[in-house]
């Protein structure tokens, strides 16, 4: 016969065993998949460390051209001189033409599309049926992907004689034209954020106004809009920081006439535009001229950089949370 403690101990023995080869597998199961969670978090890393060192290199070559250039060049001229010819046999280097010119198409196409998109958003959001706007909105944002050449040509040969026919003082190459095709670019962009930001706010805001007797206008301009106020502000910032950097179209309709005015119908350039001209590659590298070009895109990257921080402080301050 069979001793009984002996088939006990035998039981045991392979219980244990079991028990041991479970721990075991579920320790190495643990390693690899902490071997995996450490190997996508490198990767992450890395990813964000492309970003941060890409900007690192852009701010170098930035600061380090600039840097020679105004060794060159006084800032206060730079400042405080109304000519830019660089070009030219007697050379000025005041930025206020090119500023002046960035500044007059951009604030034209802040007046078509902070509107428009708003209003847009706005539809879209609290009129349009779920089914429609699910049809409307990707249409809307085809937009977005036109290629910015093309904007450029419409503008120059649509836009302009179009608008001639009732401005005739309006010359081939003006602002005008450029900063209403530019506004219709970046309509898409004000719309499809400003919609995003209000279809955040609860249903039970605007079930309340409706309590209370409000109507549906009311409910969009009191209630609505103003809880979505930082996303719709936030967008119209990156909008703005858009047209600031816009290059195709204001150099193919805007013209490439660095004058100080505030004249919309004429030929003007703004600093983008100019960037492209001297890119060509027509101006020696290491010129004084070719050094021009970094001090106009260090002062643009200032522009952009102040107007991504103000959206950033705007949004931190203003920014409703619900839960």
């Amino acid at each position: 016969m069979t001793d009984p403690t002996t088939v006990t101990f035998a039981s045991l023995e392979q219980r244990q065993d079991r028990i041991i080869g479970v721990l075991t597998g579920t320790r190495r199961s643990d390693r690899l998949r902490k071997t995996r969670e450490a190997i996508i978090v490198a990767v992450l890393f890395l990813a964000a460390l492309v970003s941060i060192a890409t900007t690192i290199g852009i701010i170098y070559t930035l600061g380090i051209e600039t840097y020679n250039f105004f060794r060159r060049v006084s800032i206060i001229d730079f400042l405080t001189d109304t000519q830019w010819t660089p070009l030219f046999t007697e050379k000025h280097f005041g930025i206020w033409p090119l500023l002046v010119g960035t500044l007059i198409v951009s604030t034209i196409a802040m007046a078509v599309s902070l509107p428009l998109g708003l209003l847009a958003a706005i539809g879209l959001a609290e009129y349009a049926p779920p089914r429609l706007a699910r049809v409307i909105k990707p249409i809307l944002e085809v937009l977005a992907g036109i290629p910015t050449v093309v904007y450029g040509y419409f503008a120059l040969l649509f836009v302009t004689p179009l608008l001639q026919r009732f401005i005739p003082q309006l010359e081939v190459f003006n602002a005008l034209s450029a900063g209403l095709v530019m506004g219709i670019m970046i309509l898409p962009l004000v719309a499809s954020l400003s919609e995003d930001a209000m279809r955040a706010v609860p249903q039970s805001l605007r079930e309340g106004a409706y309590a209370l007797g409000a109507t549906r206008l009311e409910v969009v301009w009191r209630v609505v809009v103003p809880s979505s106020l930082s996303g719709i502000v936030a967008a119209f910032i990156l909008a703005v920081s858009r047209a600031v950097g816009e290059t195709m179209i204001v150099a193919i309709a805007m013209g490439q006439v660095p004058r100080l005015t505030f004249n919309p119908l004429v030929a003007m350039e703004a600093m983008t535009a100019y960037i492209v001209q001297v890119s060509l590659g027509d101006t020696p590298h290491g010129t004084l001229e070719y050094q021009t070009i970094f001090a106009v895109g260090t002062t643009l990257f200032v522009i952009t950089m102040a107007l991504n921080l103000l959206s950033y402080r705007f949004l931190k301050r203003f920014r409703e949370v619900y839960e």
